[in-house]
């Protein structure tokens, strides 16, 4: 995954629009947030545009840019006007979200969009940002749902039984495993967005600009034959629908807090309130 995200690092900027929108949806929900972060920390940064969105937000707050590879964050870095803007309070940081390198306590913020749908381990992942944020500090985050690309993985299911999409965590586990971390009043929401193409090869040319893979565990070895390719192509047509090919993407968001005396919420039960909204774009 380190090296997939690398080597995409100069292709992916054309090709996430999809990931660039979340981000600003994500950074938009906290001007409904009484919070005055000092430091903050954005886990899975990319190639930047969070953190730049951040910076517009919070102009004097000192942020951290963490993410897995180290080609996205070379690329951040040398990207014109990036380093202007943050040079006296940006820093990149490469590491891994199921272990950060972090002091205990240490950020007032952490944000991080559609980057723990990655993670091995929901529950450690989750573990690590309650470490490291203070108390009454925040969680806000997005992540990819179930749904995604529900499209493409009903066409391969008619090729093979292999996994070719990668499963994703859903909404009500990402609630659950809040709560084992110790977090508090967690709010979770989703909401479906779904890009059209022209042709399939517009997608899966998408998917590796971007530098998705598939990091499941029963996914096949070694390359794709083109008659399997070709059978999950015509697959994919028959849902063709106004012309065009739609491709859902299942956006999961959440939000929650660090109580303000540290202790762990005692009540491990919750309710969510979930409004979905549905756009197409």
């Amino acid at each position: 995954m380190r090296q997939s995200f690398s080597r995409a690092a100069s292709s992916y900027n054309s090709v996430a629009f999809l990931q660039q929108e979340v981000a600003k949806r994500l950074v938009q929900r906290l001007e409904y947030v009484t919070l005055k972060p000092e430091s903050i920390l954005d886990v899975g940064s990319g190639t930047g545009h969070c953190g730049r969105l951040l910076k517009e937000h919070y102009k004097s707050a000192h942020i951290y840019s963490l993410d897995i590879a180290h080609g996205m964050l070379n690329y951040a870095k040398q990207s014109q006007g990036f380093l202007q803007k943050f040079k006296s309070n940006k820093q990149f940081i490469c590491g891994d979200a199921e272990s950060l390198p972090l002091k205990t306590s240490s950020v007032d913020l952490l944000i991080s969009s559609l980057a723990i749908q990655w993670c091995a381990d929901l529950d450690k992942t989750f573990s690590e940002f309650r470490s490291v944020l203070k108390p009454g500090g925040l969680l806000m985050f997005s992540s990819m749902g179930p749904d995604t690309l529900k499209e493409l993985r009903r066409a391969w299911a008619t090729v093979d039984d292999s996994v070719h999409v990668s499963a994703f965590f859903d909404m009500h586990d990402v609630g659950d495993a809040l709560m084992r971390a110790g977090f508090a009043d967690p709010v979770m929401d989703v909401e479906t967005i779904t890009l059209t193409y022209n042709q399939v090869d517009e997608l899966m040319s998408d998917l590796k600009g971007l530098g998705s893979r598939n990091a499941a565990a029963g996914r096949a070895r070694g390359l794709t034959g083109k008659n399997k390719l070709q059978q999950m192509k015509q697959a994919y047509e028959e849902l063709r629908q106004d012309g065009v090919l739609p491709a859902t993407y299942e956006v999961v968001y959440g939000h929650a807090w660090i109580p303000e005396n540290g202790i762990r919420p005692s009540n491990t039960e919750t309710g969510f309130p979930i409004p979905v909204r549905s756009d197409k774009n």
